[in-house]
C-alpha cells in the first residue's frame, strides 16, 4: 500500500455532526452499492430497551415496512466487525488500520517491515493515526447502528434489535480492551458531538454483560412466538444476515453467550468469582459447539479475494511474520511451520559479517521493536526479504468473528479454575487444537492440517530452536517456547495455563486482539522482548510488553478536553503505553 493512499481524517459525517468519525481506507473511494443511507435526523430512545412485547401482525408488518431501508445497517454493521467499510466486505486498506499497524505488531503475529516515511521507527512507535483505527471503525458502526438502536420502531421487531445491540457491544468490548476505556455510554445513546463521557472498562463490561443477559432472554422467547411472527423475522434475516452460516436466531444466541464467557475469562484477576458466574451462566445457556454454529465471513463465498492479511504481506509488502511466531511454531514442530510460513524471498546479507544467506533457504521472522527502514522494495528496504504467510490455506481463511477453538479454549481454562464448563480441561484442550485450523472453510478442513495433527497433539517436550536474524545476529534468541503439546493430568496449573493459552494464540491467528489481551492477562503465551521499547511514549522498559493504546482524541481538542475531564479517571491512570487496562492486574494467575 502506498503512502500517500493512506488516510486516516477527522470526518464530518454530514448527516450526524459526528466529529470523531475516522476514515481509515481509500480517499476518494465511491460508496458501494451495499451502502445504506443514514437518517439524517438524530434519534435518541432507549438503546438497551429489549422488552419483550406481544404484538399482532398488523403492527409487525408496519414495523418491518417503515424499517425496511433501515435494517441493510444491520449489514454495514457485520462487515464493519469483520473488518469492512461502509458497507463492504473486509479489505486490504480498513485491515491494516484496525489490526496490522496496530495488534497485529503487539501480539507478536506480524511485525511492520517499513516505516512509513518516518511516521512508525518501531512497531511500538506512537503514530495516532495507526493507533486510533481500531476505535475509527468503532465510531463507523455507531454512526450505523446509532439510530438504529434508539428508533422506537425497533421495540417491535426485538429479536433485530438484540441483533444490532449485540453487534454494538462486541466492538465495544473490542475497542475498551485496547484503550482501557471509551465513551459507550454516550456513543450507546446517540449523543453525536463533543463533549463525550469517558466510561470505566468495568462499568462497560457489566454493561454489556447487562446487554447480553437481555438479548439471550430475547432469543430464548423467539421460539414461542406465533409461527407467523417467526417466519417474517427469518425472512429479515434470510438477507441481512451475513455473519452466520444457518441465519438462525439460535446461533446468535450462541454468539452472544460466547461473547459473555470471552469477557468473564478476561476479567478472571479483577473478579474471579463474577467472571465463574458470568462464565457459567453462558455455557448454561450454550456456547458455540460446532463448525456451523461459527460467527464467520468466508473468503471463498463471502467476498472473493484472497485474504486481507495476504494482500498486506505479498502484496504490497507492508508485514511481515513476528520472530515470536515462528519460533513458537518452529519449537512445537506445529503444521503451520511447515505450509503456511515462506522462505526469505531474497539473500541476506550480515551487517557484521558479510555473510549472505541465500533465497528461498530459511524460515525468519522479524523481530518486533526493530527500527524500521523506509520502502516496501527489497532493493530499498532489506526487512521485506523476511518470511511471510502463504499458501492457500492462508490466502483463503475465513475470518472469524467468533470461532468454535476460541470458545473451547476459554472453556478448557475455566474448567481449569473449577468452573463448571460442561467438560474437563483436557477435552476442550484437545478438542480446541483439532478444530483450530485457520483455513478451516465451513467444516472443511485442509488436508495440511489434519495430516499432521495426530503426531502434533502427541509432542511432550519442546522442540529446541533458536532464532538467528540473518542480517543481525544481535538479535538472535533461544526460542522461550519450552512446553510440549500433550496433555499431561500432572502438570502444574501454571504449565497446564500456559499450554491452553498457546494453543489458543495459534487458534486464533490472525485475530490479534484476542490474542493481545490474552498475553496482557495471564503473560502467555511466551513471546520474545520486544526491541526499543522506550521509541514509544519512554514509558515502557527494555523487553515491556505494551499494555494499552494511548485514548483516541481525534486529534482535535474537544477531544483532547474529554480524555483530560474524564479518560484519565476512567483509566485510573496516565494515558501511557504502561498503564494497565482494569483487567490487566499484575499478580500471580494461580
Amino acid at each position: 500500500m502506498n503512502f500517500k493512499y493512506l488516510k486516516y481524517a477527522l470526518a464530518l459525517v454530514p448527516a450526524f455532526g459526528l466529529t470523531a468519525c475516522m476514515d481509515f481506507d481509500n480517499p476518494g473511494d465511491e460508496y458501494a452499492t451495499t451502502d445504506v443511507t443514514v437518517d439524517p435526523t438524530p434519534l435518541f430512545g432507549d438503546a438497551d430497551n429489549l422488552e419483550i412485547k406481544d404484538i399482532d401482525e398488523e403492527t409487525l408488518d408496519a414495523a418491518i415496512a417503515s424499517l425496511n431501508t433501515n435494517f441493510g445497517q444491520l449489514i454495514t454493521a457485520q462487515y464493519y466487525i469483520a473488518g469492512g467499510k461502509d458497507g463492504t466486505q473486509p479489505g486490504e486498506h480498513q485491515w491494516q488500520y484496525i489490526y496490522n499497524l496496530n495488534t497485529d505488531n503487539y501480539c507478536g503475529y506480524c511485525t511492520a517491515d517499513q516505516n512509513w516515511n518516518g511516521q512508525l521507527e518501531s512497531t511500538y512507535s506512537y503514530y495516532r493515526d495507526f493507533c486510533e483505527g481500531p476505535y475509527g471503525r468503532f465510531l463507523s458502526m455507531k454512526t450505523y447502528l446509532g439510530n438504529f438502536l434508539n428508533n422506537d420502531l425497533t421495540n417491535n421487531v426485538v429479536e433485530l434489535k438484540a441483533i444490532a445491540l449485540l453487534l454494538f457491544d462486541h466492538a465495544a468490548q473490542e475497542v475498551t480492551d485496547i484503550y482501557g476505556a471509551i465513551p459507550y455510554l454516550d456513543h450507546k445513546s446517540n449523543v453525536q458531538s463533543n463533549p463525550f463521557e469517558f466510561n470505566k472498562g468495568y462499568d462497560i463490561y457489566s454493561a454489556i454483560v447487562k446487554n447480553i443477559d437481555d438479548i439471550v432472554n430475547v432469543f430464548d422467547n423467539f421460539e414461542n412466538r406465533p409461527d407467523w411472527y417467526k417466519e417474517k423475522i427469518q425472512n429479515v434475516l434470510d438477507f441481512y444476515d451475513v455473519m452466520t452460516i444457518d441465519k438462525q436466531i439460535s446461533t446468535w444466541k450462541r454468539y452472544a453467550n460466547s461473547l459473555k464467557l470471552r469477557m468473564a475469562l478476561h476479567i478472571v484477576k479483577y473478579d474471579k468469582n463474577i467472571a465463574k458466574t458470568w462464565a457459567e451462566e453462558a455455557v448454561a445457556s450454550g456456547v458455540i459447539e460446532g463448525q456451523m454454529q461459527q460467527v464467520v465471513l468466508c473468503t471463498l463465498t463471502d467476498f472473493f479475494a484472497s485474504h486481507p492479511l495476504k494482500v498486506i504481506m505479498s502484496s504490497w509488502n507492508d508485514s511481515r511474520a513476528n520472530a515470536s511466531f515462528i519460533s513458537m511454531l518452529a519449537s512445537l514442530k506445529h503444521p503451520y511451520y511447515d505450509y503456511l510460513v515462506d522462505t526469505n524471498s531474497h539473500d541476506m546479507v550480515n551487517v557484521n559479517t558479510g555473510e549472505v544467506t541465500p533465497q528461498g533457504t530459511v524460515k525468519v521472522g522479524l523481530r518486533a521493536g526493530l527500527r524500521m527502514y523506509n520502502g516496501q522494495q527489497y532493493e530499498s528496504n532489506t526487512r521485506t526479504a523476511y518470511s511471510q504467510f502463504t499458501s492457500d490455506d492462508f490466502s483463503y481463511m475465513p475470518v472469524y468473528i467468533m470461532k468454535w477453538a476460541e470458545v473451547d479454549f476459554h472453556r478448557a481454562e475455566g474448567a481449569l479454575y473449577g468452573w463448571n464448563m460442561g467438560g474437563t480441561p483436557q477435552f476442550f484442550y484437545e478438542r480446541g487444537i483439532e478444530n483450530a485450523d485457520c483455513g478451516d472453510v465451513f467444516g472443511y478442513p485442509t488436508n495440511n492440517y489434519q495430516s499432521a495433527l495426530e503426531k502434533y497433539m502427541e509432542l511432550t517436550e519442546a522442540v529446541p530452536f533458536t532464532y538467528v536474524d540473518p542480517e543481525d545476529s544481535a538479535n538472535n534468541m533461544e526460542s522461550v517456547t519450552k512446553i510440549g503439546v500433550k496433555w499431561n493430568d500432572s502438570d502444574d496449573p501454571e504449565t497446564k495455563l500456559e499450554k491452553i493459552m498457546t494453543q489458543k494464540y495459534i487458534a486464533i491467528f490472525p485475530y490479534s486482539y484476542e490474542a493481545w489481551t490474552d498475553i496482557r492477562r495471564t503473560g502467555y503465551p511466551k513471546i520474545f522482548p520486544v526491541l526499543n521499547p522506550g521509541l514509544g511514549d519512554f514509558s515502557l522498559n527494555d523487553g515491556d510488553l505494551i499494555r494499552r493504546c494511548h485514548l483516541p482524541n481525534s486529534g482535535i481538542q474537544a477531544g483532547v478536553d474529554d480524555v483530560n475531564n474524564s479518560g484519565l479517571d476512567a483509566i485510573g491512570g496516565a494515558d501511557l503505553y504502561s498503564t494497565r487496562v482494569f483487567w490487566d492486574i499484575d499478580k500471580p494467575n494461580f
